[in-house]
């Protein structure tokens, strides 16, 4: 066989020449444009100019609707949003396979369509198609149609085509991209937004003595739960908790709505029963969109002896007095339901007692195991932390609550009579001395720190220090042969933290209780040494009565956060 001639040789250059370059050109011009749309345009005329090609057209992929749909189109006849079926016809085929497809002779070729051809008059002869390809799959076709020589397109051709499409789904990828970009970062600024301004709407904490104390957990951006209270014109309070249905920011605004509707008709004073039947009134003739709203409100004394409450489809409120829980169910349904609905209210006295009305979100909090904690993991929340006082208390619940997994937002809200004046209560119990019960006291000191705001370091050597206390007087001051009770008291005020442990043991002489150098204790007995290097000052007295020794620490620590405060 004789070599090729020269000349071929230098054609097949150039023309490989003349494809770099223009694959060059195009890659910068879609790489720079700020305006994809147009510049797509004039990228699919130049390709068409290029290929040689009386018409070209770009689809891109609709994955939801599984349809292809062209988005540019040159050439004598306007294809401009004509949708093909995926897998259907060359386009279809060549993003389903995602490969080129060539048709030398349309005429006879079955993969072609010629319902177009015959709605228009034009002659489809020869057809080439390449998939705009990505890392994650195709999003959609170049198509140019009919060699300007007459001709019909080559595996060559197909090459070239796959090349030039390459630069111009990179472009469309990154297009997109970057869009979605743009929308997250409006999405951003709105959630933002919503959430400062439902922020707004949560009452401040108030202090000296007010019986309410609330928290908001959102498990999301923005939350669709909401608490409130205010000031009634013959002193009493009014309150609200309450929880819009579903998700978003349609169900955040409409939260805000509610919010206002509810504080708004509330302030009037109306009786909690009549208070929901007016509200839900205003609503029903309203368009929510199929969303509804669960609801309880209520009216309460200054020192929260006596409380009315109304509720619409809410969970039930939780009393709790002395170990006991006694649950009042909703009397009506979800406010916007249906108008004309009446709703039952509730007296209920809450001498010595604790109220917690709260949201389907703390029910629904999933533990370990992925289950709900239910009502009954409520109660035993309520049952853990009941020793301290409301602000600890609350920090205790919601720190394991927010330990746990959040499936909806989160919102509690408590009533009871709270002192004006003193220390905070954050542990107070009362256990057998017995080596046993150890175990379970430094757990729940732990807990009780952790509420508190301590840090982990200074929270461990605390629990150590008043470990050995308790351990010594085990030990020593009831020995093995008597035994009894001790009492531990945590509480604190002005960041100061007091920690207060009583026994009945006999009497023992505090001058005769000095620490050692730590260096010179035994394992298992550092005692005295270790609490005068954790505390600020401690002292031990031994109790009027000859029996019974009170050993009194104290601790200063930094500033708290208050329960909820990130969401106000």
């Amino acid at each position: 066989m004789s070599p090729a001639p020269a000349s071929l040789h230098s054609a097949g250059v150039a023309s490989e020449a003349r494809a770099l370059a223009f694959l060059a050109d195009l890659s910068e011009t879609l790489a720079v444009s700020l305006d994809l749309r147009q510049t797509l345009d004039e990228a699919v005329n130049r390709i068409a100019d290029f290929m040689g090609a009386e018409a070209a057209s770009l689809f891109l992929l609709d994955e939801d609707a599984k349809m292809l749909e062209c988005r540019v189109c040159v050439g004598p006849i306007d294809i401009t949003g004509l949708r093909i079926p995926f897998g259907q016809g060359v386009v279809g085929r060549a993003v389903a396979e995602n490969a080129s497809q060539v048709v030398a002779d349309a005429l006879t070729d079955s993969r072609v369509d010629h319902t177009t051809d015959s709605d228009t008059g034009f002659v489809t002869r020869s057809l080439l198609c390449a998939p705009l390809a990505t890392a994650k799959g195709p999003i959609g076709a170049l198509e140019v149609v009919n060699k300007r020589s007459g001709g019909a397109f080559s595996a060559d051709d197909a090459e070239i085509l796959r090349l030039v499409a390459a630069p111009t789904s990179l472009a469309i990828n990154n297009a997109r991209m970057a869009h979605e970009l743009v929308q997250q970062a409006r999405m951003k600024r709105e959630f933002d937004l919503a959430r400062r301004m439902q922020k707004s709407l949560l009452p401040k904490r108030r202090r000296n003595g007010f019986p309410l104390l609330g928290v908001n957990l959102p498990a999301h951006e923005i939350s669709g739960d909401f608490y409130d209270y205010f000031d009634l014109p013959d002193g009493r309070i009014g309150f609200v908790i309450g929880d819009v249905s579903g998700k978003g920011l349609d169900a955040a605004l409409l939260m805000v709505r509610v919010a206002s509707l509810l504080r708004w008709v509330g302030k009037e004073g109306t009786p909690p029963e009549q208070w929901l039947e007016r509200v839900n009134e205003e609503l029903c003739q309203s368009n929510l969109d199929g969303r509804f709203v669960c609801a309880l409100v209520g009216h309460c004394d200054r020192h929260a002896q006596h409380v009315h409450i109304a509720a619409a489809g809410f969970p039930p409120a939780m009393l709790y007095r002395c170990g006991e829980f006694t649950e009042f169910l909703s009397g009506g349904a979800p406010l916007g339901i249906l108008s004309g609905m009446t709703f039952e209210g509730r007296h209920i006295d809450l001498s010595d007692a604790s109220l917690y009305c709260f949201s389907d979100g703390v029910t629904d909090v999933r533990n370990a195991q992925r289950q709900t904690i239910g009502s009954e993991g409520v109660r035993e929340l309520i049952r853990r932390h009941a020793g301290a006082s409301a602000e600890p208390r609350l920090r205790g619940i919601f720190s394991e609550l927010k330990h746990m997994r959040l499936v909806d937002d989160t919102t509690l809200l408590l009533i009871e009579r709270m002192d004006s004046e003193g220390p905070e209560v954050l542990l107070k119990r009362c256990f057998p001395a017995k080596p046993e019960q150890m175990r379970d006291i430094r757990s729940l000191l732990r807990s009780a720190l952790d509420d508190a705001g301590v840090e982990t370091a200074i929270r461990d050597k605390l629990v150590l220090a008043v470990d050995e206390a308790c351990c010594n007087i085990i030990r020593h001051a009831y020995g093995p042969e008597s035994s009894g009770d001790i009492e531990l008291h945590v509480t604190s005020e002005g960041g100061k933290l007091e920690f207060r442990v009583l026994d009945s043991a006999p009497a023992v002489d505090p001058d005769c209780v000095k620490p050692k150098p730590l260096g010179e204790c035994r394992s298992g007995g550092l005692g005295v040494a270790l609490i005068d290097t954790v505390m600020d000052d401690w002292s031990l007295q031994s109790l009027p009565t000859g029996t019974g020794n009170r050993l009194i620490m104290h601790k200063t620590i930094g500033a708290r956060r208050q329960p909820g405060e990130e969401h106000e």
